[in-house]
């Protein structure tokens, strides 16, 4: 787990980008609180897509593991 001083710069860091490219002008504790809470907001929606990438990628592995068992079950019962 990252320590409370890493997520400050790093969150300073995105808060100051973030601000400078949607042309707002906030104070250095402000920029942090955007930059700070940004990242959660940004880590929760990364976790869901991954979770659901996760599940959609199971799932068309599983038809697919499927398809090739009901292929070779053709395959050999027809022979």
């Amino acid at each position: 787990m990252p320590s409370i001083l890493l997520i400050l710069i790093i969150g300073t860091a995105a808060g100051f980008l973030a601000t400078r490219l949607m042309k707002v002008q906030t104070d250095v504790p402000t920029t942090m609180a955007i930059g700070v809470g940004g990242a959660f907001v940004g880590w929760l929606i990364l976790r869901v897509l991954v979770t659901i990438a996760g599940w959609t990628a199971g799932f068309v592995g599983a038809v697919l593991g499927a398809a090739v068992l009901i292929w070779l079950w053709q395959r050999w019962s027809n022979s």
